[in-house]
């Protein structure tokens, strides 16, 4: 192998970090003179909020490609307490989906993506206990870590650091550690081991993005004195590529698909306004800019880059880009002998992106496997092409000379990747540890703020273009050819030899009867045997003890079959399944996530689940379920014993609901299924006729009919956040609460994140309110659980979070449901 190629080598590992498989990207003449237009740019903006859809799209739009600043959205969470209307995934795996979708949302407003660990927890209504959840002090390390990664100019909050108890807890705290953190970071006494790779840092300005929500109402706003404000016209059109900047930062908002934030783009004057906080007010309060010089003379040694990239820009030449190569080369090799590191890596990276850019140098490393295990190897192939007329020179892995790339003609290599037994799976990297419920673990201080997985698997081009050797870094990544979608690029993962995942999250066991668990074991490798096990305590059984496989092809899946016989008593326990390979034990599941707005997600967990023998009964009702938003409900139904349907909306009709008990809506059904407006008549009748609904909480913004309850109910933003919050009993004699279960207190024990939300706070007097609660210091809501009877049946509305809690396995909940459910026995 080349010396030069070695030594090219460590020094990239020693400095590459992430990203996930993309296709190449492949600017046009336009896409290229923006980016020279941005890298002859030497200035900075921090963006900081909770969580992705809380940045301003139009704001970093508009300092990205018009004022063509480095800039950068930190979220101080993943957003994994929210809400998914896009499938199942909650929590953590709801993070993955949401890191992603503000990864996307930044390629195309041109920002930059960073996370703190904090952890989204659920709704907090202060932040006193956000930032006690949270654990303070590592939160405003982060920030403090990232902004001297950054090094930005200027700071900019999405929330007011003033108004406590007016907004979410996260929002509110995320401006008051901002706030805190622009004294600190100048301080070599705060987190000094931060020191030993990054430098104090002092921005010059911190400013709150305020505008009329923060006033009240528009009028208000209207109205107020602007004069100590900064004003931005943020309604710029860009005519090279035909969109306002409005509508870019549409695009950009659309990508958070899981939250619904679709938007549509608009046109015409936009002003943003900025209120100082702290540093100095420009002069000229449109200029975000005024008095910090952006331009290459700000570093030691960059006048003279800047002399050969200012001409570059002026002579761009849109029909032959590669007429800037030479030049370009010059600028890298004067960048490369810069002292300020900071500078150097940033104007490094782009730079280079702009010389293959404008070469139409094709460069990529393509694996002939999507996953490989731990000791396995993958072929890759590489792929060079150089459509410039500009001589170049690939210096290969397997070649001791270089070799020419001729224009417009293909040159490829291949050689075999060894995966060693101790790299590590492809996982987001924040969730290997365990941690706590406010925060992620994450102990490498490097790897802090990161914002996608780490990639292990990276490949190196070295390019001699005018006697200059460059490295050039790509991902190697796996593509396919799909009929329908085309050219489909995924990461190249490393996967355990074998996986295993049991067929339910929860089992419930309401008798002394045994229960059969299924195990599915998948292989990450060829010509794989061993044994698989489920690990239970000794009051529990199970037979057989092992069950033997064999699998002779990688991507192949198995099951194991087991029986399972709960204890006497009631308890609750974790069913472990564990499969050993050649003496070795493997405990993990492999989570796809796969969806076409973000790239594919790998996200290894341990393979469990939690076992119940619960004092519960149940009655032999037949439950249709119309899916709403997306939730695992039915799933929980099942195994407490109902039979359960899922009804397509379009299949409800008098003659099919007929056979069901009850029907019971998912999450935000009337908030995303547009046909229950025309089916709503047909449902009423049914528990007119003597039925049961139960309609899980919606959200009090486009509900699809008015008519969603045969009675008045208005529904408000009212929760209970405090998942441990007492619960009173307002009607205790009703049969829900006694029958065919007696509910008592200790039913309410064990919630997850939250009891409920999105309660009514209006109903009409045939609604009968079954409970009350509240967080602490706010007055009591009692809309958790209504009831009606309608006819000869009962309508039911709930705003209790039974899609949280039944995965989670809280028992009191499915004794409740249970007994909803019997409400027409």
């Amino acid at each position: 192998m080349h010396k030069l190629y070695l030594s090219f080598v460590f020094l990239f590992l020693l400095t590459f970090h992430s990203s996930i498989a993309q296709q190449p990207a492949k600017p046009d003449a336009v896409e290229i003179y923006n980016q020279i237009q941005k890298l002859n740019f030497l200035g900075s903006v921090l963006y900081i909020a909770a969580h992705p859809d809380d940045e301003n799209t139009r704001l970093i739009s508009y300092l990205s490609n018009n004022t063509k600043a480095q800039t950068a959205y930190l979220s101080l969470t993943r957003g994994d307490g929210g809400q998914n209307l896009i499938g199942p995934e909650l929590r953590e795996l709801l993070g993955v989906i949401r890191t992603q979708e503000l990864i996307e949302a930044r390629k195309i407003d041109g920002g930059i993506q960073f996370f703190t660990r904090a952890n989204d927890f659920g709704y907090s209504k202060n932040p006193e206990e956000t930032l006690q959840i949270w654990d303070k002090e590592q939160v405003l390390s982060d920030v403090v870590w990232i902004i001297r990664n950054l090094q930005p100019d200027v700071i900019i909050n999405r929330f007011d650091h003033r108004s406590p108890g007016t907004t979410h807890g996260h929002h509110t705290s995320s401006a008051m550690l901002s706030f805190e953190a622009f004294d600190k970071v100048n301080d070599p006494t705060v987190f000094p081991k931060q020191l030993e790779y990054v430098k104090t840092w002092q921005p010059k300005r911190l400013l709150f993005n305020t505008s009329w929500w923060f006033y009240g109402s528009r009028e208000k706003f209207e109205a107020a004195d602007k004069t100590n404000l900064i004003n931005l016209k943020t309604g710029t059109y860009y005519p090279s590529v035909g969109k306002s900047n409005q509508e870019i930062a549409a695009l950009s908002r659309s990508r958070h698909q899981s939250q619904g934030f679709g938007s549509t783009g608009t046109r015409g004057e936009e002003d943003e306004y900025l209120e100082l906080l702290k540093g100095d007010m420009p002069k000229d309060k449109t200029n975000l800019f005024e008095g910090i010089d952006t331009s290459w003379s700000r570093i030691k040694n960059g006048k003279p880059i800047g002399d050969i990239l200012y001409d570059v820009e002026k002579d761009f030449d849109f029909k032959n880009p590669s007429a800037s190569i030479p030049e370009l080369v010059k600028a890298y090799v004067l960048i490369q002998k810069l002292e300020d590191e900071h500078w150097k890596k940033i104007k490094t990276d782009e730079i280079k992106k702009i010389i293959v850019a404008c070469a139409g140098l094709y460069l990529e490393a393509i694996a002939d496997s999507q996953e490989v295990a731990n000791g396995g190897t993958a072929k890759v192939k590489l792929e060079v092409i150089n459509r410039s007329f500009i001589k170049m020179n690939w210096i290969t892995r397997s070649s001791t000379n270089s070799i020419e790339l001729p224009f417009n003609k293909v040159v490829n290599d291949t050689f075999e990747i060894q995966i060693e037994n101790n790299d590590p799976y492809t996982s987001p990297y924040y969730l290997n540890e365990t941690g706590t419920i406010g925060m992620y673990r994450v102990d490498n201080q490097k790897n802090i703020g990161i914002p996608d997985i780490i990639s292990r698997i990276p490949e190196l081009f070295l390019i001699e273009i005018n006697g200059v050797t460059i490295p050039f870094e790509r991902n190697i990544i796996y593509k396919y050819n799909d009929d329908v979608k085309g050219e489909v690029y995924q990461p190249l993962d490393i996967v355990p030899a074998v996986t295993s995942s049991l067929a339910e999250k929860v089992y419930i066991f309401n008798s002394d009867r045994s229960k059969t668990i299924t195990v599915k074991v998948k292989a990450g490798k060829d010509n794989i045997k061993g044994n698989v096990k489920l690990a239970l305590p000794v009051d529990w059984s199970v037979s057989p003890q092992e069950i033997p496989f064999s699998v002779t092809k990688k991507g192949e899946e198995v099951l194991a079959v087991f029986t399972v016989s709960p204890s006497k008593e009631a308890s609750e326990i974790n069913i472990k399944s564990i499969v050993t390979v050649d003496g070795q034990q493997y405990d993990k599941e492999k989570i796809d996530i796969n969806y076409s707005h973000i790239y594919k997600q790998i996200v290894l967990k341990p393979s469990e689940a939690k076992g119940i023998r619960l004092k519960i009964k149940t009655k032999d009702e037949k439950i249709a379920y119309i899916m709403g938003a997306g939730d695992e409900v039915p799933k929980s139904l099942s195994q407490m014993g109902y039979e359960v349907t899922i009804l397509k909306p379009e299949d409800i009709s008098t003659e099919n609901l007929q056979r069901f008990d009850v029907v019971m809506t998912g999450i935000r059904a009337y908030n995303v299924v547009t046909t229950l407006a025309v089916k709503q008549n047909i449902l009423l009748d049914f528990v007119k006729n003597g039925k049961t609904m139960i309609v899980q909480y919606n959200t009090l913004d486009d509900l699809v009919t008015k008519d969603m309850s045969p009675f008045p109910l208005k529904i408000a933003r009212d929760r209970v956040t405090e998942e441990n919050a007492e619960v009173r009993f307002l009607a205790p004699k009703h049969s829900v609460l006694n029958y065919p279960n007696k509910i008592t207190p200790d039913d309410f024990k064990g919630w997850k994140q939250e009891q409920g939300l999105y309660y009514p706070s209006e109903w009409d007097a045939n609604f009968t309110p079954i409970l009350s609660a509240n967080d602490k210091g706010e007055k009591p809501k009692n809309g958790a659980l209504l009831i009606a009877k309608y006819g000869k049946g009962n309508y039911i509305y709930t705003g209790l979070s039974f899609f949280r809690e039944l995965p989670e396995g809280v028992p009191g909940a499915f004794r409740l449901l249970a007994n909803i459910i019997a409400i027409g026995k």
